[in-house]
């Protein structure tokens, strides 16, 4: 019988119970791709990660990413909380005060840069990627996505913005509304996941997956408020989202929603508070409004449990 522990983290946010839980299987060698999706689909969270030994040069781990339906080549919060994870058992040397870590991930490699001080990491900044900005959605999509989400058109088209896919990894669907208050009125039970997965198909995304945000917040010192619905993943709310974190602030930026401060601008988003599971995340957009040349996301980890699977 094989025994494979794991160690379970909840990231961006600095208490347990908050932003997004995570498992870490930190020694995943010798697990099949199916036991890889079994055990994703056991623990039910919104993605499980597995280390295993690098495939490729220049990287210090490979890590696999499985939502409890699929296995995703790239998302946001389990790498910050794979890399604090690794550190905090020994894996990593650190050095103070930055210490680098590359992954090889199924979209190539990755660098984070761990903040180290007294010997222990205080912070995760992990490279995501330039935007790519991608489809925008036509008018008469718009009408059929709000349909879908239960809301009147108009709260999304008085906006005056684009719903658009934007990639910084992996493309997500950013949709633009009014107020907070419809933001929050959203049941995502009540989604019409079908409608939704057929609009993202006429738009190129694979996974209908879709982040709804407005510039009204909850809390004083952030930038926007977002919530993310990833139904076809088996995920009808996910309480911090890193990757489409970046991909928001890029398009934020590119359209001017916020100013941009060349070279670096700084975005934060809040997001898990309707389901009770408050987020922060922090973006860095690197270059100017016409002009990204990096995204870079980071955030705290808070460790909650640790186990074990014998197989």
């Amino acid at each position: 019988m094989l025994r494979y522990e794991f160690l379970q983290v909840d990231v961006f946010t600095d208490v347990p119970f908050g932003g997004n839980p995570l498992a870490v299987f930190p020694d995943a060698a010798g697990l099949s791709d199916r036991q890889m999706q079994q055990l994703a689909l056991e623990l039910n969270l919104s993605e499980t990660t597995f280390v295993l030994p690098p495939e490729r040069p220049g990287a210090d781990f490979r890590v696999r990413i499985f939502t409890p339906r699929a296995e995703l080549p790239f998302a946001g919060h389990p790498l910050v909380g794979t890399h604090w994870v690794l550190a905090h058992l020994g894996r990593v040397a650190l050095v103070e005060p930055v210490t680098e870590v590359t992954f090889e991930l199924g979209v190539g490699l990755r660098t984070a840069r761990l903040h180290v001080a007294d010997g222990r990491v205080t912070r995760v900044v992990t490279d995501h990627q330039a935007p790519q900005f991608l489809a925008a959605a036509s008018r008469e999509q718009v009408e059929r996505l709000a349909a879908a989400l239960k809301l009147h058109p108009a709260a999304i088209l008085d906006t005056g913005q684009p719903v658009q896919a934007v990639s910084t990894g992996f493309p997500q669907l950013f949709i633009p509304v009014r107020s907070l208050a419809e933001v929050q009125g959203i049941d995502p039970l009540s989604v019409d996941a079908a409608l939704l997965g057929q609009v993202c198909s006429e738009l190129d995304l694979p996974g209908a997956d879709v982040a709804l945000f407005c510039l009204e917040t909850v809390y004083p010192d952030r930038h926007v408020h977002m919530r993310f619905l990833a139904p076809h993943h088996g995920i009808p709310e996910d309480p911090a989202t890193g990757s489409a974190s970046g991909g928001l602030a890029s398009y934020l930026v590119h359209h001017r929603l916020l100013p941009a401060t060349p070279p670096l601008t700084t975005v934060v988003t809040e997001q898990g508070i309707e389901m009770g599971r408050p987020s922060k995340v922090t973006v860095e957009v690197e270059g100017t409004a016409e002009d990204i040349r990096m995204v870079r996301v980071s955030g705290d980890v808070a460790p909650v449990m640790e186990g074990a699977f014998n197989w």
